[in-house]
């Protein structure tokens, strides 16, 4: 499934128009990339949790010559996902909390 398709499926289970799906997706996504640059966590409860994940720097090796070269500390995104989700994709019902 791309972006438009997600905007389709979106529209038509919410029962509002495309356009109206495309901003409110695209607001979301903004949201939650702004948040994550900021350096904090975004949990949606069910779906997962999106953070940010220190790299620490390194060597690596250039493929076509195999020389050594050096990789730099970085900072990335990392998407965890939640028990809910993960149980669906399992095709399994979750486990609930007691």
């Amino acid at each position: 499934m791309n972006k438009s398709e997600l905007i389709e499926a979106t529209a038509k289970a919410a029962d509002i128009s495309k356009a109206a799906a495309d901003r409110a997706l695209s607001a979301a996504i903004n949201a939650v990339v702004k948040a994550v640059a900021k350096g904090e966590t975004v949990t949606l409860v069910g779906f997962g949790t999106f953070k940010p994940a220190k790299r620490a720097a390194r060597t690596g090796k250039n493929p076509k010559t195999g020389a050594p070269l050096k990789i730099p500390a970085t900072t990335v995104p990392k998407f965890t996902a939640g028990a809910s989700f993960k149980a669906a994709v399992a095709g399994k019902k979750a486990a609930k909390k007691k």
